[in-house]
């Protein structure tokens, strides 16, 4: 029989194609049936491969993810950060060329370590394992896990039992098997098929709600970026949202202002957050992102409360080179990006109490940390409702902000809640617990979305155990495919 396998040049360019599937399969494309395909050209014929031809497929298939992918690296530099084109773009590559470092590692690891047998098997399983490391090693860059691009596909039902990383270990495993059915390994049919069957069978709704809809108004004040740290930014962001809070009707339950939306520390905006509050209906809560400062060097991203609203939260996981600069004394003043008149921000504490506004618990993420599946599921445990403020503008027009909203629709999904979104220029968006996007505000407009989110109550199996049974069961797939003897 033959084997079907790459030469070593040809399978470089399948798997660097192979990462720009991968981007197809996430928003704004949503080509989730992708992934698979994506998966097999990277497994096919890789165990002719020495570890070090592994590590260089395995680079390329993240240089052509990342480089399609993640491209508003180089909005984020060039259009805010004050970077010619030349250095801009050159960071962004180093970016890509980083990253693509994860999957060379992961491949290098699996060919050094294990053998053909059961391999299908054992190449899915150190796929997670590099998901899992690249959620946490170094801070963490969970963007584009393979698994992430599934809330709309038939596999969909896995989500709220294994989460994300499930989703990838299934894509992965069909990839794999399908490769082995090309090889006339008819076998492999069946648990391709009962892996995209059985959601079939599975429930649909894992929790129930815990009180009325709350009327939603999530204002989207749309500021320019490049002048909101200003004295003019700052009057424009509050005449913005001071006006916006007026307007709405006296039935909303919940006002929701988007990450840091007055461009000043909590002192400072002290007047407009009392003004803010003597705007609102008896009973309604506003809950806004804000800066704070406290003692000596100690800064927080934050989210407080107004009205009916009681509690705070700070945001725990911080974005390196955007909320913190590593090694600060060796990069400062090197260039332009790394001197933004940004304080470096100070995490919050881990275990934070929810939030509680208009009569109902909330669980926080900002911006960044809804992409980290077990941080939300934590917050979801003693939470109703799940808020996520943001501020995408430094994505700029790019695809950035649209894989965001998808990856929070993940975690609606996964954890049977309302997700509500508050951003500064998009995606504004009310998310139901299935992970579908029932009001959406357009990008790029200042707008108030108003809407319903329903309070929920009970655990999904994911939101109870979080993703370590999936990673114990992909370290398990490793096992049989272990060399007994080096």
């Amino acid at each position: 029989m033959t084997e079907l396998r790459f030469s070593p040049r040809l399978g470089c360019l399948a798997a660097l194609a192979a990462g720009v599937l991968t981007t197809l399969t996430a928003s704004p494309f949503e080509l989730w049936w992708l992934g698979p395909v994506a998966a097999g050209l990277v497994y096919l014929g890789i165990q002719a491969l020495s570890p070090g031809q592994a590590a260089l497929r395995g680079w390329c298939y993240g240089v052509g993810l990342f480089g399609s992918g993640a491209s508003w690296v180089y909005v984020s530099i060039h259009d805010y950060g004050y970077t010619g084109v030349p250095l801009a773009a050159f960071l962004t590559g180093l970016f890509v060329a980083s990253m693509a470092l994860y999957f060379a590692a992961t491949l290098w690891l699996y060919r050094r370590l294990c053998g053909p047998r059961l391999a299908f098997l054992s190449f899915a399983g150190a796929w997670v394992l590099g998901e899992w490391l690249r959620t946490w090693l170094f801070t963490g860059f969970p963007w584009l896990l393979l698994g992430s691009s599934h809330v709309d596909s038939p596999l969909a039902p896995w989500a709220p039992i294994g989460g994300v990383y499930a989703l990838s270990l299934i894509t992965v495993l069909s990839g794999t098997l399908a490769v082995e059915f090309l090889r006339r390994r008819w076998w492999a049919a069946a648990p391709v098929a009962a892996l995209w069957l059985i959601p079939l069978a599975l429930p649909t709704q894992w929790t129930t709600p815990a009180g009325e809809p709350l009327r939603v108004a999530l204002l989207q004040g749309n500021l320019d970026q490049l002048i909101k740290w200003t004295p003019e930014g700052q009057r424009i962001a509050a005449n913005t949202y001071l006006a916006l809070t007026r307007e709405q009707d006296d039935d909303v339950d919940l006002i929701v202002w988007p990450e840091a939306a007055l461009p000043m520390f909590e002192q400072e905006a002290a007047p407009i957050l009392e003004r803010a509050q003597s705007n609102l209906a008896p009973g309604t809560a506003l809950l806004t992102g804000i800066l704070q400062r406290e003692g000596d060097g100690l800064y927080y991203n934050s989210v407080i409360g107004l009205g009916n609203a009681e509690g705070e939260y700070r945001k725990e996981h911080l974005v390196p080179f955007g909320e913190f600069l590593p090694l600060e004394s060796l990069l400062r003043g090197t260039i332009a990006f790394f001197d933004l008149p940004m304080p470096a921000m100070t995490p919050g504490p881990a275990g934070q109490r929810p939030l509680r506004a208009a009569g109902t618990v909330i669980g926080n993420a900002i911006c960044y940390e809804i992409i980290y599946a077990d941080l939300v599921a934590e917050r979801a445990r003693d939470a109703e409702l799940l808020l996520t403020v943001s501020n995408d503008t430094w994505f700029g027009e790019s695809i950035g902000p649209l894989q965001h909203l998808q990856m929070a629709r993940l975690r609606a999904l996964e954890n049977g809640r309302y997700v509500v979104r508050a951003t500064s220029n998009g995606v504004t968006a009310i998310i139901d617990p299935q992970g579908r996007v029932t009001a959406r505000a357009p990008q790029f407009e200042t707008v108030a979305l108003t809407g319903d989110a329903t309070p929920m109550q009970g655990l999904t199996p994911f939101t109870r155990t979080g993703s370590w049974p999936v990673w114990l069961l992909a370290a398990l797939l490793v096992l049989p495919g272990l060399r007994l003897k080096s």
